[in-house]
C-alpha cells in the first residue's frame, strides 16, 4: 500500500511525524512485502522558514519530504490554486493508494480537493472539528475537506457528533483519538532528555507563563494585539511571561510602536525548536495561546490553559474547564491568568484516546485498502 502523506505547516511536521513511526513500527513487524506500506511525504512549503523546517525534521527524525513543492506565501486563493496545481503533479506521476492530509490548512484543502478530483481516496486526520466560525480560513478548510474525504479519523466524540449532523456517512467516520496525543507522549520523554531551555533561559519549573500568539485576527488587528499583550503584562510582574515570538507577531508590534515597550514587561524571545517548545509547555505554570496545537498540549501535560480567542475548535477542553476562553480581552485575560495562577492543576481525565493513534489509523487504512482490491 502506497500512502502520500502532504503536509506544509510545522504543526502537520509533528503529526504526519508519529503516523510515519507507526508506519516503521507496522514494515518491521510483517513478514510479507506485500504488507510494507511505503509511504511518500509532500512538503507544500506553506510554512517555509528553512531554518525551522531543517529543526523540526532534525528533531522529530522522519524522513525529508521527497517533494518539496515550495509555494511560499500569497492570498488564499492564490496559494490554494498554486498547491493543487502542484500537487495534482505529484499525485498523476505517483499514483497512491491513499492521499493522507492533516489539520486545516490550506495545504490540507489543497492535497485533499486535488485527490478528490483524480479519483484517489483522501484519508484526514483530525476530522470533525468545528468552532463555528466560517470567518476563521482553517473553518472552511476542515469542513471542505471532511466532504472530500473517504475516511475521517476523529479525535474526540465531539468530532465525531459534528461529523454525524452533517450527515456524513457512519462507515466513513473513525474515532481514533488524537496523534497530537501520540507526539507529546513520545516526543514529551525526548524533550526531557534533550532540551536545556529553561537552564538557558533561567527559568524555573511552575514559575513562569508561556504566551504564544500568531493568529492573523490577533495579530492583523491593532486593538487585539494591543488587548493581548496588555493582558500578558497585567501578571509580568508577579511571574515572568515568556513569548517566543512568531515572524508575524515580531512585525505586527513593531508596525504598532509597540515592541520596545512589551519587551520591557515580557521576555519576548526568538520561536524555539519542537522539543524545546515542548520543555516550555511541560513546565510552565500557565499558558495563554490563540493556537489549537497549543492547547492540546496543554492539556495533555496537565497545564491549565487561557486562550486568547472567542471560539476554539477544542470544544471539550472549554465545557470541561481544562481552558478558558479569554479572547482578545486585557481584562478577561488579566483575570483568567491571575485566576487560573491560583487554582490547582488540571485533573487528570483523557479525552483524546490512549496515546497509541497513529497505529490505530494504519490498521484502518490496511484494512479499507483490502477491501478496495
Amino acid at each position: 500500500m502506497k500512502i502520500l502523506s502532504i503536509i506544509g505547516a510545522r504543526p502537520q511536521f509533528i503529526k504526519a511525524a508519529v503516523v510515519s513511526l507507526a508506519i516503521e513500527g507496522h514494515n518491521s513487524s510483517v513478514t510479507s512485502r506485500l504488507s510494507l506500506v511505503t509511504e511518500i511525504i509532500v512538503h507544500t512549503g506553506q510554512h517555509y522558514d528553512q531554518n525551522m523546517t531543517h529543526i523540526f525534521f532534525e528533531e522529530l527524525e522522519i524522513s525529508r519530504p521527497r517533494y518539496h513543492l515550495r509555494i511560499g506565501s500569497g492570498t488564499h486563493g492564490a496559494q490554494t490554486g498554486r498547491m493543487l496545481e502542484a500537487i495534482e503533479q505529484v499525485l498523476l506521476k505517483e499514483r497512491p493508494d491513499w492521499v493522507l492530509v492533516y489539520g486545516d490548512t490550506n495545504s490540507t484543502l489543497a492535497g485533499a480537493l486535488a485527490a478528490a478530483k483524480l479519483h484517489i481516496p483522501v484519508a484526514h486526520v483530525e476530522a470533525g472539528l468545528r468552532s463555528f466560525n466560517r470567518h476563521m480560513p482553517e473553518e472552511v478548510n476542515r469542513v471542505l475537506t471532511d466532504h472530500a474525504s473517504e475516511l475521517l479519523f476523529a479525535p474526540s466524540e465531539t468530532a465525531v457528533s459534528h461529523l454525524y449532523r452533517e450527515g456524513v456517512a457512519e462507515h466513513r467516520i473513525h474515532l481514533v483519538g488524537d496523534v497530537m496525543h501520540d507526539a507529546a507522549r513520545y516526543y514529551g520523554a525526548r524533550a526531557e532528555a534533550k532540551s536545556g531551555i529553561l537552564q538557558e533561559m533561567g527559568l524555573r519549573t511552575k514559575d513562569y507563563i508561556l504566551g504564544t500568539v500568531h493568529r492573523a485576527d490577533n495579530t492583523d488587528d491593532p486593538a487585539r494585539l494591543w488587548a493581548i499583550f496588555k493582558g500578558l503584562m497585567h501578571v509580568s510582574d508577579e511571574m515572568p511571561v515568556v513569548v517566543p515570538l512568531h515572524p508575524r507577531t515580531r512585525a505586527a508590534l513593531e508596525r504598532d510602536g509597540l515592541l520596545e515597550q512589551v519587551s520591557k514587561r515580557i521576555k519576548l524571545i526568538e520561536p524555539v525548536g519542537y522539543l524545546d517548545m515542548l520543555m516550555l509547555e511541560k513546565k510552565a505554570r500557565l499558558i495563554a495561546t490563540d493556537s489549537g496545537g497549543v492547547q492540546k498540549e496543554a492539556f495533555y501535560f496537565r497545564v491549565p490553559c487561557v486562550v486568547l480567542r472567542e471560539e476554539t475548535e477544542w470544544i471539550e477542553l472549554a465545557e470541561s474547564g481544562f481552558s478558558v476562553l479569554a479572547g482578545a480581552d486585557s481584562s478577561a485575560i488579566a483575570c483568567a491568568l491571575d485566576t487560573m495562577k491560583s487554582s490547582g492543576s488540571v485533573r487528570d481525565v483523557s479525552l483524546y484516546g490512549g496515546g497509541h493513534t497513529a497505529q490505530e489509523i494504519i490498521a484502518i487504512l490496511k484494512t479499507a485498502q483490502a477491501t478496495r482490491t
